[in-house]
Parts: structure tokens; C-alpha cells; sequence
């Protein structure tokens, strides 16, 4: 983690082109079926806010909400969102957002993939240490996830 709790940084190398890879986190449809969030029928646009059905089992009584930053081309494709948000009972909408930045660089044989999510420390206190856990698994996850789907 990079000795900070602010941020949460991951990298892959993905056996795709940066095209390849830009284009599973770009396009809704894909996108859903490595990341486990139904968007379908959507389309991701930069200042475009998007809620979808999450699809993990056992968390199928979710929505997912993002509200997108920026998409530069096979380069960075950006979020705002609430991390962690997984009782629906509560209402997170008060809470600061994170930043989670996918960024592309094409290397020999594929792409890097580095995802970042900052801003943790902003996340009350109470809950802080819960969502550091659970989106430090979780990234980890998803780029396991993105890898195998790209590979596919």
C-alpha cells in the first residue's frame, strides 16, 4: 500500500493489446462481465453518473454507483464512487467519494495495468479500516478477474 492508507495501488501485466484491455473497461457489456456490476444498455461518458445491478453472488441486492471522471484512450479511464457501500440499509450518499484510476501504458507482449483508488482517508473514520480491507482484496480480485477476461 505504499505506506499510506490513502491510497490503494495494484498492477498487472495483461497479455492484450492497450486496445484490448481499454476497451473491457470501457464498453458496459464487458465490463460487466469481469467486474461483476450489470451497466448493460449504458455507455460510459465522462460526467455521466451510472448505476448498475451488482452481479457477485451474495450481493445481488446491490447497486453500484460511478460517476465518471475521465477516459483518455487506451491511457486512463477514471471513477468517482462510494467504496465499500455493501449494506443497503445505509445511506452513503453523505460520504466522500474515492478516485479509482485504471492507467494503461503498452509494454512488449501486452499492457500494464495499474489501478489506483485514493482519497481512503477522507472515508469516516469508522468505517476506514473495513473499506481499506475489503477494496484491497477487492482490487486484487478484479485485476485476477480483468487478466483472465482479456485472456479469454
Amino acid at each position: 500500500m505504499n505506506g499510506t492508507t490513502d491510497r490503494i495501488e495494484r498492477h498487472i501485466f495483461l497479455q492484450a493489446s492497450p486496445a484490448r484491455v481499454w476497451q473491457a473497461l470501457t464498453v458496459p457489456e464487458e465490463f460487466s462481465c469481469w467486474f461483476g456490476v450489470s451497466f448493460e444498455g449504458k455507455r460510459f461518458a465522462v460526467g455521466e453518473a451510472l448505476k448498475g445491478r451488482v452481479t457477485n453472488p451474495g450481493y445481488e441486492h446491490l447497486t453500484m454507483e460511478i460517476w465518471i471522471e475521465r477516459m483518455e484512450p487506451e491511457r486512463l479511464f477514471s471513477w468517482r464512487w462510494h467504496p465499500a457501500a455493501i449494506d443497503a440499509n445505509v445511506d452513503y450518499s453523505n460520504e466522500p467519494m474515492t478516485l479509482v484510476e485504471f492507467e494503461l501504458a503498452a509494454v512488449q507482449g501486452g499492457t500494464r495495468l495499474t489501478v489506483v483508488e485514493s482519497g481512503l482517508d477522507q472515508i469516516p473514520l469508522e468505517r476506514r479500516a473495513r473499506v481499506l480491507r475489503l477494496n484491497t482484496e477487492g482490487w486484487e480480485e478484479q485485476l485476477d478477474n480483468i487478466g483472465r477476461y482479456v485472456a479469454a
